[in-house]
């Protein structure tokens, strides 16, 4: 069993506003000042102070308020130590393990650590609707350990896996744990701030870096900050910034060129350099180019691994100006996005889509546009690899965020050769784009370069933005609905035409949108961590699900899209290739690699799926619905917070993705919405029976003994 020393150093109630304790100075980093006695501040190096001024200078809000509050309601304060500083970047690494393997969510880690010192559990999320590190770290711990009582369980992020759910809080609680320590608050505005309040009313101490004193030099703990943010800075910039992670990868020669003046660019850097570009876009929910990139260099865009997450590839073009034999439209590798505008190549854009790629048509393609439809769609981070002509309006449009460039020690020459960035108008060295927290690495022969663009601002910046909204959902949301900033962050950008349609519907209309388990409302998505128990067979009628194939043996199936999934292949031919998919997908990692499944094995093998899935999938979604939301209660309460409170009427819901005009509304509101529907179907059923309960039956009409 690992040690790790000791855990805490408890502040002395009656000094909490104190910044000496014996033997230690307590630095103050974030929502509070750097302030130290004057002995100590005269011992900092004069660029240390400078540092330390212009800190202050950033973040208003003390966190001395934090400890005076903590002191009057008779709690005591615990200090930050280096064992906590050690834990909590354990637990931003481990969160990261998952990057590459599934598709980007919030990246959350725990370390569970005994009283006496002892690691018990090291866990973290493998992905969107599985189950979260810290019940994990739970279960492990207690299936080792005789007791876990009184252990402090370190967080990289703020816990808010799936929003209507307290499963992961309620672990933390019945596990006894007395402490919990955690990197960085939730970015979301739905979940900032809600764990670490329900923690506290449990009577559990929470400690949040960079707000509890720190015993530790400012350096260590701006270290174990700067990791927990790196962990989830495509999720800082989705909430501060309302758009993906944009992040711009190029390699070009040392004297600029990213292609010769012939346009030949293979290769600029070197294998390992391409590597980590596949690592990159495996991280990646999208990997964006341009018309050009693919009429010059056809590229795949894979991350060329037979395993882990495959991103969407996006291919802009306004004119569609496309060869036909594009090694994109080969959608067997990975899915693919053709952006264009409305009325382009309408011959093309039917070829395409009876290859199966995916044809999005936008009044005006713009980079900003197709930002925003990411967004739409749930994106976390977008690489865009495009040439200097899309990567200029990008930048400007400010929907690129990051640079991920490689410089390779090459020399190219010529007048044309092209250059990463196009023209951006700059007349003058003073309006050149300075790259904030620039780090340089080697890479192979090569180096890189990463840093965040001013459209960015780092990511201290974000945090600290966000910082500056409410922590609970109720306010913030009503700021982004109707269409102005929350305080404390930058205007919103222009809006995406879904977020245009939600805005200029009347309050009183507002619908209840949902869609990654980690948004609001999101225990009502079918990617949600709670299992269904159903037949194995093919199931016809969701109001007899025993009777549509005789008797039929239930399983559990870990999520609503594992068994809607894994419907379409279900047959009572005694089909062993139809009973090997089944069970693929129901032994899938998670809901998402479920649906990967069984959307790419419907359109590699249709005769594979059941031919009365057209009539059947209603039914079929509609049963795992009753399945779930009877069973769970977290899911249960959130859906019935949405039926008719009073004389106000019960809210209308959808499925948010801009893509589905099945199950969703789709990008221009015209989709059936059939998931919402079953939802409010399920809802008034549970109203029923709910009243049905409360009031009891009339004497005429009790039974007794079941008669």
């Amino acid at each position: 069993m690992q040690s790790v020393g000791p855990l805490a150093h408890e502040v002395p109630t009656v000094s909490v506003h104190s910044h000496q304790l014996p033997g230690h100075c307590v630095q103050h980093r974030r929502r509070g000042s750097h302030k130290t006695t004057a002995q100590t501040l005269s011992r900092q190096p004069k660029q240390s102070c400078a540092k330390r001024r212009n800190s202050c200078h950033r973040h208003r809000t003390c966190s001395h308020r934090l400890v005076q509050a903590s002191a009057h309601n008779g709690a005591s304060v615990t200090a930050i130590t280096g064992t906590d500083l050690a834990c909590l970047t354990r637990a931003a690494e481990l969160a990261d393990s998952s990057a590459g393997v599934s598709q980007p969510h919030p990246n959350s880690g725990c370390v569970l650590v005994s009283a006496t010192g002892s690691v018990l559990a090291e866990t973290y999320l493998a992905a969107q609707g599985t189950t979260s590190a810290e019940i994990q770290a739970v279960s492990k711990a207690r299936q080792e350990y005789p007791t876990i009582q009184g252990c402090t369980a370190y967080l990289n992020l703020e816990t808010g896996d799936c929003h209507g759910d307290n499963a992961s809080l309620s672990a933390l609680v019945q596990a006894e744990v007395s402490r919990v320590v955690i990197g960085m608050r939730h970015p979301l505005a739905h979940c900032r701030g809600a764990a670490i309040q329900e923690l506290r009313q449990h009577g559990i101490r929470v400690d949040v870096l960079g707000e509890a004193p720190c015993l530790e030099a400012v350096g260590l703990e701006e270290s174990a900050l700067q990791k927990c943010f790196v962990a989830n800075e495509a999720l800082l910039h989705r909430a501060a910034k309302h758009q993906p992670l944009g992040i711009f990868k190029y390699a070009m020669t040392l004297d600029g060129k990213i292609a010769t003046s012939m346009g030949h660019s293979a290769w600029v850097s070197s294998a390992i350099s391409r590597q980590h570009v596949f690592e990159n876009r495996a991280r990646s929910d999208a990997v964006i180019v341009g018309g050009q990139t693919v009429r010059l260099d056809n590229p795949r865009l894979t991350t060329r691994r037979d395993s882990g997450h495959m991103p969407i590839r996006i291919c802009m073009s306004r004119t569609l100006d496309l060869q036909e034999d594009a090694n994109l439209w080969d959608v067997t590798v990975a899915p693919t996005v053709v952006m264009t505008q409305q009325g382009a190549r309408t011959d093309f854009q039917r070829k395409l889509r009876a290859r199966g790629v995916e044809v999005v048509e936008f009044d005006f393609l713009t980079p900003h546009a197709v930002a925003a439809y990411c967004y739409d769609r749930g994106f976390l981070q977008c690489l865009w690899e495009c040439g200097g002509t899309l990567s200029a309006p990008a930048i400007a449009a400010g929907v690129i965020h990051k640079t991920l460039a490689f410089i390779a020690p090459k020399l190219i020459g010529g007048v044309r050769a092209p250059s990463p960035v196009g023209e951006l108008g700059n007349v003058e060295m003073t309006q050149s784009l300075n790259i904030i927290e620039p780090r340089w690495q080697g890479s192979g022969p090569d180096m890189l370069l990463t840093g965040y663009l001013p459209a960015s601002g780092g990511l201290e910046a974000l945090d600290t933005a966000l910082s500056g909204q409410p922590p609970l959902s109720s306010q913030t949301t009503a700021h982004h609905r109707n269409g102005t900033s929350p305080p404390g962050l930058p205007s919103d950008p222009p809006l995406s035409r879904v977020e245009a349609r939600r805005r200029s519907t009347p309050d009183a209309n507002k619908a209840v949108r949902f869609y990654k388990a980690w948004d609001a409302y999101g225990a009502l998505s079918n990617f949600s961590c709670h299992a269904v128990t159903l037949p194995e067979g093919p199931l016809t009628d969701a109001n007899a699900p025993q009777e549509a194939a005789g008797p039929l043996e239930h399983r559990e199936w870990p999520s609503v899209e594992h068994y809607y999934q894994a419907q379409k292949f279900a047959t009572t031919r005694g089909s062993s290739e139809n009973a090997a998919i089944v069970e693929l997908i129901a032994g899938a990692s998670s809901p998402e690699e479920a649906a990967r499944l069984g959307r790419r094995l419907q359109r590699l093998h249709p005769a594979t799926v059941r031919p009365d899935w057209d009539q059947a999938k209603l039914q079929v979604m509609l049963a795992a619905l009753r399945a779930k939301f009877t069973v769970h209660e977290g899911p249960r309460k959130l859906l019935l917070s949405t039926a008719r409170q009073g004389s106000a009427p019960g809210k209308v819901l959808q499925e948010s993705s801009p893509a589905d005009f099945f199950w969703a509304k789709g990008i221009d509101g015209t989709g059936s919405n059939h998931l919402g529907r079953l939802l409010m179907q399920v809802r008034d059923e549970l109203l029923l029976q709910t009243h049905s309960k409360a009031i009891p039956a009339p004497p005429s009409l009790q039974t007794t003994n079941g008669l």
